[in-house]
């Protein structure tokens, strides 16, 4: 019987939904258990990780980070969605030094909080923003942690801003762009939202991807015989041969399990089948 899982990064173009892209690659795949990890809005594209069959719940242990953004910001412009899908105004900005821009963009690398946009997935009370964005509703969101590793400025053609973002999970870059053009003195929305990357995910065509390889959890060995994880058996501590509390990946014949050391052994998934 044909292997059903598989990891791959795909590009998801402008203007369609994620769950619309994840319908269209099912179809061309012939595979009805697929999902995608980091939702991107309709307006933005690029890199998307996608998993079917038994590795959709691999995606809570896939290195995701950092994020990696190519985005240009439209100076001037207010849009309630921060991007150009609903613009509301243009007002004319006067020009900037370039120099200006540049140490402005520096300012924001680091840890910060971040207040999420309206028109998002982040829920409140079991109901998503965006839709209560849409019903007129008043929405109150709470300030999240983020993190922007680096910010490179790539160019200036007024009113216009390009630049690459490095970000943790869960940074919106609609959000930095908005706070940018107000540290600049302006309203600000964007034009163009590219996903580059995610950790070490970048689109390669759809090429399946070994998940060994693009794991946030360290490998370790059982020493006893393999057929114990094989049948799913109790496992000792001291059988293995990392024994500190943690969790990890181990691997054996063609599977793959997920395990907790603490004060016992806990699978956390196992006979993950390793279609390579």
């Amino acid at each position: 019987m044909e292997c059903k899982n598989r990891l791959f990064v795909a590009r998801k173009p402008m203007y369609i939904t994620s769950n619309k892209f994840l319908s269209d690659l099912k179809k061309k795949y012939g595979i009805k258990k697929m999902g995608f990890s980091g939702t991107l809005d309709p307006f933005a594209c690029g890199s998307i990780i996608i998993a079917s069959g038994q590795y959709t719940k691999l995606f809570r242990f896939l290195d995701k980070t950092p994020k990696v953004y190519l985005t240009t910001l439209m100076l001037g412009a207010s849009s309630a969605t921060l991007d150009i899908e609903k613009i509301e105004k243009i007002t004319p900005v006067n020009p900037f030094n370039e120099e200006e821009i540049k140490k402005t963009l520096k300012t924001f690398v680091g840890k910060q909080k971040q207040i999420p946009p309206k028109y998002s997935a982040k829920k409140i009370n079991g109901k998503r923003a965006y839709e209560l964005a849409r019903e007129n509703k008043k929405i109150e969101l709470k300030e999240i942690e983020i993190e922007i590793f680096d910010i490179e400025f790539i160019n200036y053609s007024h009113p216009f801003i390009t630049f690459r973002a490095s970000v943790s999970e869960g940074t919106f870059i609609r959000t930095l762009g908005e706070d940018i053009a107000k540290k600049l003195g302006c309203d600000g929305t964007l034009t163009y939202l590219e996903r580059e990357k995610e950790g070490k995910f970048t689109y390669e065509c759809e090429k399946a991807l070994n998940p060994a390889e693009y794991l946030k959890i360290p490998q370790n060995h059982y020493k006893k015989d393999k057929n114990d994880l094989i049948l799913g058996k109790k496992l000792d501590i001291k059988d293995f041969e990392i024994q500190k509390p943690g969790v990890y990946y181990v691997l054996y014949d063609k599977y793959m399990a997920i395990i907790e050391i603490n004060e016992k052994v806990k699978y956390l998934l196992n006979r993950i089948e390793l279609c390579l």
